[in-house]
């Protein structure tokens, strides 16, 4: 197309919008309507992935390790060898997992003084100790604190008291625990004890509230089961898929361990985040069909009018496909405008949806601003297939009234 011919199609295309600003206003209104409900609703479906993964991962671990025989007993050898924990941060899939490995034990505990003593002042007791490799459990299992107390002075290891055994043993923040190694001696033997400081009872709501932890080496040493742990968790972010993928890797660096899901917090995910995707999707295609009939109504009568200056283009001379491409223009024109105003309020507009339907903002994704504009267009596009019947007119029908 020559420089006067590109000038000439961009002029008539000019005077076809300013033709008539009332329906023109009203076909722009149409589209940035349907890109702003577009734009938000998809914005809403994007940010809905990052929302239910993070709120799943607060539910804690999701990926767990075991023995190939978890029904095998300890002195059988059920348990990991605690040089899993390396193995596992060596995989490059791992930068972002949370993990700790956890040694479970049932040991005889015994009510301490809250000040320095060397004798415990409760009859023994059995409980379910839970030794781990790192703070990171704290994460993995998520839990509110009944009583808290920070150290002072305490030369013993830390231990954190479920909700239900604090309550069992008359426990409280800033007692001192008494743990034996239970092998048929004397409890009251000093050189068969431990001691550890309860810095806090904590409620988890789960199967942890019967449980103590501390520090993994006490445990082993209690246990006799040096260097080993019983299980490891991971808190492996992304999607369900991104999961699975991970747990494939893992399994195949892994081959000597049972790597698998926790199914109801990844299943559970998969399928909710699938509702409301198939939900919004669906939404979206209806916004999108409603703007496409308003805006075909309002080109159908567009087309009613334009019959005149289509049949004097044919009768001087314009093609029939330069005559479509105008039409076309002016349709993508219309979209692009029209999406452009639509999709930025649109992802605002989502902003507050996000507020009102999870608490908290959506966080607008950019990915979808040019999704919505180019759907816009399509839409315009789609709806100008009324004008395209201009284009077979023939002249001399138009001018005698016969079109």
């Amino acid at each position: 197309m020559s420089d006067a011919n590109r000038a000439m199609f961009w002029r008539i295309i000019r005077r076809l919008l300013g033709a008539n600003r009332g329906r023109l206003f009203v076909m722009l209104l149409a589209l940035g309507a349907g890109a702003a409900v577009t734009a938000a609703l998809l914005n809403l479906q994007v940010d809905a992935k990052r929302r239910l993964t993070s709120e799943f991962r607060a539910f804690g671990a999701n990926v767990i390790i075991t023995p190939r025989d978890a029904s095998q007993s300890l002195d059988s050898g059920g348990t990991l060898d605690e040089s899993v924990m390396g193995r596992i941060g060596k995989i490059p899939e791992s930068g972002q997992v949370l993990s700790a490995g956890l040694l479970y034990a049932v040991i005889p505990v015994s009510v301490g003084s809250r000040k320095d003593s060397l004798e415990p002042r409760s009859p023994w007791k059995p409980a379910v100790l839970a030794g781990y490799s790192s703070d990171s459990y704290r994460q993995l299992l998520r839990s509110h604190s009944v009583e808290v107390s920070q150290p002072t002075g305490w030369k013993m290891p830390l231990c954190y008291v479920g909700s239900n055994v604090a309550r069992q043993l008359h426990l409280h923040a800033r007692d001192s625990l008494f743990l034996a190694t239970d092998t048929g001696s004397d409890y009251a033997d000093p050189s068969t004890q431990s001691q550890c400081f309860v810095q806090a009872v904590d409620d988890y709501g789960g199967p942890e509230d019967n449980q103590i932890f501390i520090d993994l080496p006490e445990i082993q040493k209690l246990a006799r089961l040096p260097g080993r742990i019983s299980l490891v968790q991971l808190s492996v972010p992304g999607t369900p898929k991104q999961t699975e993928d991970y747990i494939a890797s893992l399994q195949r660096q892994l081959p000597d361990v049972d790597v698998r899901p926790i199914r109801q917090f990844t299943e559970g995910e998969a399928r909710i985040y699938n509702r409301i995707s198939g939900l919004l999707t669906a939404t979206v295609g209806i916004v999108l069909l409603l703007t496409a009939l308003c805006v075909m109504a309002a080109m159908t009568n567009v087309a009613m009018e334009r019959k005149m200056d289509v049949g004097l283009m044919k009768a001087i001379g314009g093609a029939t496909r330069r005559v479509i491409q105008l039409f076309l223009a002016e349709a993508a024109l219309l979209g692009l405008v029209g999406g452009l105003i639509g999709a930025a309020a649109g992802i605002f507009l989502s902003m507050g949806l996000g507020k009102a339907v999870f608490g908290v903002a959506a966080r607008p994704r950019l990915i979808v601003y040019p999704v919505a504009v180019a759907l816009t267009v399509l839409v315009a596009i789609l709806s100008a297939f009324p004008l395209r019947r201009l284009a077979s007119l023939r002249p001399a029908s138009v001018f005698r009234g016969e079109a």
